[in-house]
C-alpha cells in the first residue's frame, strides 16, 4: 500500500493532543492509516542494556507480549548495533520490519511492525516515523512513568532508584565535535557511582564520581555530591570551582568521602581542563596505543584536611578515545579484565557498543556479582569540523 510522505507537523500535533503514555498508539495509528501496518510495537532497552521490553500499541490484533527479551545475539541487538533497519519475511506473506528508535545517539529502543508490502519509499517513511517517535518519547517521558517502568526488568531497590535518578536521562550523546557514551553496572549492594555530562555553547562538561560506602548511605552521599557539582556548574563555575564547592558541601553536610574526575572540554580547540580528586586515571587510545593518562591525583572530596585542588590540562586530538572509569572496573574480580586490550579491540565500535563490551567483560569476570559499582564513560573526540 502506498502512503503520502510523513507530515511531521501532523504527527507531532497528534502526539501532543494524546495522553503522554500513548505515543506508540499515535505512531501506530499513523502507520496503520498510511501503510496498513499491523502488530505495531515499541521495544524498550532496559536500564543495563541487556533486555528489551515490548510496549504494544492498543489493538485487538496484538497479544500481550510484556515478557522481557534477551538482547544479546538477537535481531534487535543487530539493529541497535548497526543502527540500520531490518526487513525479513514474516512467514505469513508479509514483511517484518524492525527500525531503531534513536535520538542523538541514544538508543531508546526499536519500532517493530508488519507490512503486507513495502517498497523503498515506504521503508524510508517508516524510518522517519521511528525518528519522530524518538523525539516524542524524549518529550513525553517527562510527564509519565510509563517509559521508566518499561525499562525495569528486575526489582529496583531504594538505593538503585536514587542512583538512577542522578544520571543523565540519555547515556549517549552525539555532536559534530565528539561522541560520548556511558554505562553503570550497579553492585549487588549499590556503591555510589555516578556520571554526568552537559553542553553549553562552547564547552562540554563531564564528571565521573564514586561516593564511598554502600546502599542508601552511598546513594545519599552521591546525591549531595552531584547536586553540589551541578549547582556550581550551572552557576558558571569552571572545573576548579566545581571541585571546591563539592568538597565544601561534603564537609558541611556529611562525614563521607568521594572520589571524582571533572573535565571541561573546549569545543573549539579540544583543550581540556581536568581536576582529579583521588580518582583512577583515564585511559587514552591514540594512534592505536592505549596508555594511562599520567595525572597528579588530589585528595578525595570531603577529606578533613587542607586540600588545594589543581587544574591540569589535557589536549585532545581528533581520533582520540578517552576512557573514564571508576575503581569498580579495576578492583577485585574485575582486575582480571585487561581493560587496555578490550579498549583496543573495540576501537572501531561506536562508544555505546564499546561501553557495553567493557561492562560485559567486567560482569563476566565477576560472574555477574559485582562487589562495587562498575562505571565507564567513553569520549571520542572528532575535533572542530569547521576549523
Amino acid at each position: 500500500m502506498e502512503g503520502r510522505d510523513l507530515e511531521l507537523g501532523e504527527l507531532l500535533a497528534a502526539a501532543e493532543a494524546a495522553p503522554p503514555g500513548e505515543s506508540i498508539d499515535v505512531v501506530a495509528h499513523d502507520l496503520q492509516k498510511r501503510f496498513g501496518a499491523e502488530r505495531v510495537s515499541f521495544l524498550f532497552v532496559d536500564l543495563i542494556g541487556q533486555r528489551l521490553v515490548r510496549l504494544a500499541a492498543a489493538g485487538p490484533e496484538v497479544e500481550d507480549r510484556a515478557e522481557p527479551i534477551d538482547l544479546y545475539g538477537s535481531v534487535y541487538d543487530s539493529v541497535l548495533r548497526s543502527q540500520r533497519q531490518h526487513v525479513e519475511p514474516d512467514g505469513q506473506g508479509g514483511r517484518r520490519v524492525i527500525t531503531p528508535v534513536t535520538n542523538r545517539g541514544d538508543c531508546i529502543g526499536v519500532l517493530e511492525l508488519t507490512l503486507q508490502s513495502a517498497d523503498d519509499t515506504v521503508l524510508r517513511q517508516v524510518r522517519e516515523a521511528a525518528h519522530a517517535l524518538a523525539y516524542i518519547i524524549v518529550t513525553d517521558r517527562r510527564f509519565t512513568d510509563l517509559y521508566h517502568l518499561g525499562r525495569r526488568t528486575t526489582e529496583t531497590s531504594l538505593a538503585a532508584e536514587i542512583q538512577h535518578q542522578l544520571l543523565p536521562s540519555a547515556p549517549c550523546c552525539e555532536a559534530p565535535q565528539f561522541t560520548l557514551a556511558a554505562g553503570l553496572v550497579p553492585a549487588d549492594d549499590i556503591g555510589g557511582d555516578t556520571y554526568d555530562y552537559t553542553l553549553d555553547r562552547d564547552t562540554l562538561h563531564l564528571s565521573i564520581t564514586d561516593a564511598m560506602g554502600h546502599d542508601t548511605n552511598s546513594a545519599l552521599l552521591a546525591t549531595l555530591l552531584v547536586g553540589a557539582l551541578r549547582q556550581a556548574r550551572r552557576s558558571g563555575c569552571d572545573a576548579l570551582k566545581q571541585a571546591h564547592q563539592a568538597h565544601q558541601a561534603l564537609l558541611a553536610h556529611s562525614r563521607g568521602l568521594a572520589t571524582g574526575q571533572l573535565l571541561c572540554v573546549d569545543l573549539e580547540t579540544g583543550r581540556c581542563e581536568l581536576v582529579n580528586a583521588g580518582h583512577p586515571r583515564p585511559l587514552r587510545l591514540r594512534d592505536g596505543t592505549v596508555d594511562e593518562v599520567r595525572l597528579a591525583v588530589n585528595l578525595p572530596f570531603g577529606v578533613v584536611a587542607p586540600t588545594a585542588y589543581r587544574v591540569q590540562e589535557l589536549e585532545l586530538r581528533p581520533g582520540d578515545r578517552l576512557v573514564l572509569l571508576t575503581d569498580g572496573m579495576q578492583e577485585r574480580g574485575a582486575a582480571a579484565v585487561d581493560l587496555a586490550s578490550v579498549i583496543y579491540e573495540t576501537r572501531a565500535l561506536h562508544p555505546r557498543e564499546a561501553v557495553r563490551s567493557l561492562t560485559a567483560a567486567v560482569l563476566d569476570a565477576c560472574h555477574g556479582n559485582l562487589k562495587d559499582d562498575a562505571t565507564v564513560l567513553i569520549l571520542d573526540w572528532h575535533g572542530n569540523q569547521r576549523a
